[in-house]
């Protein structure tokens, strides 16, 4: 099965540096195949041998902290789970230079319709969804400071999950896809 990691708050504002070619090769010292790094916020796709999702987590985890001397979060999902979500995000929303649009990947304990609850959101501005493992954002541009959902930023629901934007979602099922099997 192929997976990817989404590491989380690497490489942000010059902090928790973490090189792609260290990144990769900490995957392929666990015996993990196919391991293919996607642009420098922390996307790993690669295949293990065996093992739960929680296990290959931890494993991953422990060797993140043995490499870099940090914590590093990493959230996994399978590609029948990123093709779920791609195929449940509106094809228009897009990340772009009249529309603003994130995926939040969501920690396993606050992974619930509920979480829309506790995001704050303006629906005149902005549109929020759940979607069994994130959260998909998408605002325009012009309409970003009239928007609520940027208010959760270094809150304690902000620390449980991890943002990517939807066009470097939508790639990373691409190279899933495309990912040979071992």
């Amino acid at each position: 099965m192929i997976y990817i990691a989404l590491l989380r708050g690497i490489n942000v504002g010059g902090k928790a540096k973490v090189e792609m070619p260290k990144l990769k090769d900490v995957f392929e010292n666990l015996g993990y195949n196919n391991v293919v790094t996607y642009i420098n916020s922390g996307n790993v796709i690669f295949e293990p041998a065996q093992g739960s999702p929680q296990k290959i987590a931890k494993d991953v985890e422990d060797a993140l902290q043995t490499k870099f001397g940090f914590n590093i979060q990493v959230l996994l999902r399978s590609q029948k789970e990123l093709e779920s979500l791609v195929r449940q995000i509106p094809a228009t929303w897009v990340n772009d230079q009249l529309m603003k649009c994130d995926v939040m990947f969501l920690m396993p304990e606050i992974d619930s319709p509920g979480i829309l609850k506790q995001i704050p959101h303006s629906p005149e501005a902005e549109d929020v969804i759940y979607l069994p493992g994130a959260v998909v954002w998408r605002v325009d541009r012009n309409k970003i400071r009239q928007g609520q959902v940027l208010k959760i930023i270094g809150s304690d629901i902000h620390k449980k999950l991890t943002v990517r934007n939807p066009n470097t979602v939508r790639k990373i099922l691409a190279i899933m896809q495309d990912t040979p099997r071992a």
